[in-house]
């Protein structure tokens, strides 16, 4: 369907929230919307919930999927949400937060407009679980004085924690994405780059951060630097699991590098190639890694073995002067 926006939404244990959530986008002044629900097994009422809320829906958009199955996990539900899709464009929205009236509006204007963008994003404000606007101290602990605050916004949080200015060229480039995804929520995506990167996969199983890396190996993202999104910070957020995150990591980064060792750089955009050659500073520290190995192949070619942070080698060829 030209121009329509899919919006999925994947739920899991959100009964006091997924009708907030799906409220945002009903209230979008984008019209042109489609909308996928797909509950992942929820052991409280949420599916109950969504079904709530299926006739102010079908009022609302122009197609309304709502699904529930036994749990599957991420990779599987967005997959599944994929499949579905009709839309041109797929707005991703998790199902305890809530989206700007004007936010979906926004961000197909531009993807609209600019073909070699694949992804487009706002600031996110942060909310409490009553829903009322919040900051963070140095510690994310929730403050409600904006001057006892030490970040403001989510974006606010993520450019001063990884001294990144996301209105810069560089935003969304594969070398600052490959040291840690800091894409904020609530992002438009144009649906065909998937024909190029694919479907999620568990062997990746921190997906945002997957889907990030793919993206900027084909296409460049853009960031609005305006409020379009509310990102709600409460007990049970799955960032604050940190040993899960970081297991989820490693074994998402392992997998990504398998993936560059039998890529054709040729094909993506010029900074993964210049990535795998040379690594990119972070923190002030070479993200490549260590040069394990320099061994000349032929009179033509030098085999080059890096290994990336103590996770499997990679191994790069180049041309012999």
């Amino acid at each position: 369907m030209n121009n329509t926006v899919t919006v999925k939404i994947s739920a899991y244990n959100h009964e006091n929230y997924i009708q907030e959530t799906i409220q945002s986008i009903i209230n979008q002044t984008y019209q042109n919307i489609e909308l996928i629900v797909i509950d992942d097994g929820s052991k409280d009422a949420t599916w109950q919930k969504i079904c709530e809320m299926k006739d102010a829906c079908e009022k609302r958009f122009v197609n309304v999927v709502f699904e529930t199955q036994e749990n599957h996990g991420t990779c599987y539900t967005n997959n599944r949400h994929l499949k579905k899709a009709q839309g041109e464009y797929i707005y991703f929205i998790a199902s305890d937060d809530k989206a700007a009236p004007d936010a979906i509006e926004k961000l197909q204007a531009f993807l609209s407009q600019n073909p070699d963008y694949a992804l487009c994003v706002g600031d996110d404000a942060i909310i409490d679980s009553n829903s009322k606007i919040c900051y963070w101290d140095k510690k994310r602990n929730i403050v409600y004085d904006k001057n006892k605050a030490k970040y403001i916004t989510f974006a606010d949080f993520l450019q001063k924690t990884q001294n990144l200015d996301f209105t810069q060229e560089y935003f969304g480039t594969y070398n600052t994405i490959y040291p840690r995804n800091y894409i904020p929520n609530g992002y438009l995506i144009r649906k065909s780059i998937f024909e190029k990167i694919g479907l999620f996969t568990k062997e990746a199983p921190l997906e945002d951060y997957w889907l990030m890396l793919q993206i900027s190996k084909y296409a460049k993202m853009k960031y609005i630097d305006e409020i379009l999104f509310y990102y709600r910070w409460h007990n049970t957020n799955t960032i604050k699991q940190k040993s899960k995150i970081g297991d989820y990591t490693k074994r998402t980064r392992i997998y990504e590098n398998k993936l560059l060792n039998k890529s054709d750089l040729s094909t993506m955009r010029p900074e993964v190639k210049e990535f795998c050659e040379k690594g990119c500073e972070y923190k002030k520290r070479n993200y490549l890694g260590i040069l394990t190995k320099s061994v000349t192949m032929s009179p033509y070619k030098k085999k080059y073995q890096y290994k990336l942070l103590g996770f499997p080698i990679i191994t790069r060829y180049k041309d012999m002067p």
